[in-house]
């Protein structure tokens, strides 16, 4: 499930991923969001959170995924991702030489810092 978190700056979409996430939930939740934030912010920021209850992605919503970050490729001027899983950890490490804009990997005990980092102009 996908839940956005609010106490952010309009230039950043900010989620939480728990237990299984599917593609319904990019339907539903970060699309519309993403789509809403590029209507008055040409550059946005992601935040996205996968903490301890998360249990695994649905093969649709890594699909979806892929797609809203290269949809939206040139839009992203920063992604901070917190997680302690280590798969999500080295894929994102991988991918981030496609990111135009700055995206960094945090580990949950630092998501104080990964907040104050996506949202420091």
């Amino acid at each position: 499930m996908i839940e956005q978190l609010s106490g952010f700056p309009d230039t950043v979409v900010a989620f939480s991923g728990t237990g299984r996430i599917t593609r319904d939930d990019y339907v539903s939740v970060v699309i519309p969001a993403v789509d809403a934030a590029l209507k008055t912010n040409k550059q946005i920021r992601l935040y996205y959170e996968i903490g301890p209850k998360f249990e695994s992605f649905e093969p649709t919503a890594a699909w979806e995924d892929f797609k809203v970050g290269m949809e939206h490729i040139a839009h992203w001027q920063r992604v901070a991702v917190v997680t302690d899983v280590e798969w999500i950890k080295h894929t994102m490490q991988i991918f981030s030489f496609l990111m135009p804009g700055d995206m960094r990997v945090f580990p949950t005990a630092d998501k104080d810092d990964a907040r104050r980092w996506i949202a420091t102009p």
